[in-house]
């Protein structure tokens, strides 16, 4: 708020009063449609939450696998319907637990998973065909999708029945979050390697969340959020097609992961002009056919960055504001954060309170009593459509850039979120952009808050672990199908068939992801 100016988080500005003449010429049918119909702005499923809840996936992972196993039973025994889980940094960079550059990194942002060892133990008990599983992984997406598979086979769980969603979105790592391995070009053949793999393989398993949240997280607008993240949906579809394969063999599984920030009416704003935006991509640029192609499902996730240590219990607050805006979007899962994120990995009693939230919002709130309760509100259809106005502008940039990897290589979307980032902190630290207990209502004296331990044993105990699986397997076995996956690098055989063959012969997520450097190359970053 500049004086008597208003404006949302992307700038937009917001009038006093809102009333018919701000949707003058507005076509509802055409803009709006039906809930379940194109153009899918009103919701991708006709009764949306009157049949059933949006999908409460709480985010889990720390430690070592049999400790988020433990997390696991405790959020479905609480009622959460689908499982989410985070991985710690060395399996993300495709490291195992006793290389070098995993020294004080193994447990600490998510679970350690360094072979099909790990992987029984993360799922042991689990319901996995009755349970969706969403594994937020991306350079190493491929790998960790095998091992979950191979899991599901040992426990009797056909393929066709398993169900769930692979990050697998590697360009926002390039622009916004840093935990790439290979270059942009080879790292998207494992992408649509992936997309083909499970079109083939796994029907029901969404091949890809085209990631937003990260995007947000770095600083970037709601518009540049929403732009950024379908240019990139664009390449995945550019890339799939180039692979051979049809639109509607692969478009139906791609799902999309958005953020949810604080401005309740501009975040509801963003989910209904992406779902719009999303539905023009893939019928007018792509032609795809299959209704389902065009329907942008997505999970969302309350806001990280949004979270302050001040005044924890705050948090609370917000993270109750932003997943009502995700649920009044239309969201089909939701992960609502701890409020205690911002001082470490969420306590028992935080985790328990933010699936808490999820569930007044269900059963309490009314929100789930009729679809899209905001259509024809003056406000919001006004502010959806410069939403949608303001992310076609950055479109039509990086298309005359030559499209997202292009604009990725050329640092455009990072430079973007970066001039956004600046521009935010210098809002709140002149006290135009306020942020509770932080820049006002501040207190002198700190919250005494409940922290999550990490086990300082944690590393010793894993790097046993691995070190005792290469020591027992055959390694012989090892050797040779490690050796086909590097002949198929070299040649355009997809990659995920022989990687599964050395993954159930107990080679470790460091080891394939060696063969794949040694193929690829390391990208160097800008």
């Amino acid at each position: 708020m500049v004086g008597d100016r208003r404006v949302t988080d992307s700038g937009i500005e917001i009038r006093p009063c809102y009333g018919p003449a701000d949707l003058a010429g507005f076509d509802a049918e055409a803009r709006l449609g039906a809930p379940g119909e194109p153009p899918f702005t009103r919701g991708v499923y006709p009764e949306m939450y009157r049949r059933r809840p949006w999908t409460m996936r709480q985010y889990a992972g720390f430690g070592t696998a049999e400790a988020t196993n433990e997390r696991f039973r405790f959020l479905l025994e609480a009622g959460q319907t689908g499982l989410s889980c985070a991985f710690d940094l060395p399996t993300q960079m495709g490291y195992d637990s006793d290389h070098p550059r995993a020294e004080g990194e193994v447990g600490k942002v998510g679970v350690a998973i360094d072979s099909l060892a790990d992987m029984r133990l993360l799922l042991a008990g689990l319901p996995l065909d009755r349970v969706t599983t969403s594994m937020t992984i991306n350079a190493t997406a491929s790998i960790l999708l095998l091992l979950y598979q191979l899991v599901a086979e040992e426990q009797g769980v056909a393929p066709e029945r398993l169900g769930g969603t692979v990050q697998n979105d590697i360009l926002k790592e390039y622009i916004a979050r840093g935990t790439y391995i290979y270059p942009p070009r080879p790292s998207m053949r494992l992408v649509t390697d992936t997309f083909a793999y499970c079109a083939r393989v796994l029907p029901r398993w969404n091949s890809i969340s085209i990631s937003g949240y990260h995007i947000r997280e770095a600083g970037s607008t709601a518009v540049q959020e929403v732009a950024f993240t379908l240019a990139n949906g664009i390449a995945y579809v550019e890339a799939a097609l180039a692979a051979g394969l049809a639109v509607d063999e692969f478009a139906p599984r791609l799902s999309f992961f958005w953020n949810a920030h604080n401005h309740l009416f501009e975040e509801v704003a963003k989910f209904r002009a992406a779902r719009r935006m999303w539905h023009a991509i893939m019928t007018d640029r792509f032609g795809a056919k299959d209704p389902r192609s065009a329907m942008l499902r997505f999970h969302t996730q309350t806001g990280g960055s949004t979270l302050t240590a001040q005044q924890p219990e705050l948090n609370l607050v917000r993270v109750a504001i932003q997943g009502l805006s995700a649920v009044l979007g239309g969201t089909q899962s939701l992960h609502t954060n701890g409020f205690d994120e911002a001082l470490g990995l969420p306590t028992e009693r935080a985790a328990r309170l933010a699936l808490r939230t999820q569930q007044v919002l269900a059963f309490e709130s009314g929100v789930t009593d009729t679809v899209d309760p905001l259509a024809g509100s003056y406000f919001v259809e006004s502010l959806t459509d410069a939403v949608e106005e303001g992310a076609w502008t950055y479109l039509a940039r990086i298309d005359e850039l030559g499209g997202a990897v292009a604009a990725i290589e050329a640092g455009y979307q990072a430079g973007e979120i970066d001039q956004a980032a600046y521009d935010f902190a210098k809002a709140v630290e002149s006290g135009e952009k306020v942020v509770v207990g932080v820049n006002r209502f501040a207190e002198q004296e700190p919250t005494a808050t409940e922290v999550f331990p990490v086990d300082a044993a944690l590393q010793r105990a894993q790097v046993a672990r691995v070190r005792s699986v290469r020591a027992e397997r055959d390694q012989v076995g090892v050797d040779a199908a490690l050796a086909d996956l590097a002949a198929a690098a070299r040649g355009t055989q997809n990659l995920l068939d022989p990687m599964k063959v050395a993954l159930a012969r107990l080679a470790t997520l460091g080891e394939v992801s060696d063969v794949l450097r040694a193929a690829f190359g390391v990208h160097q970053g800008g």
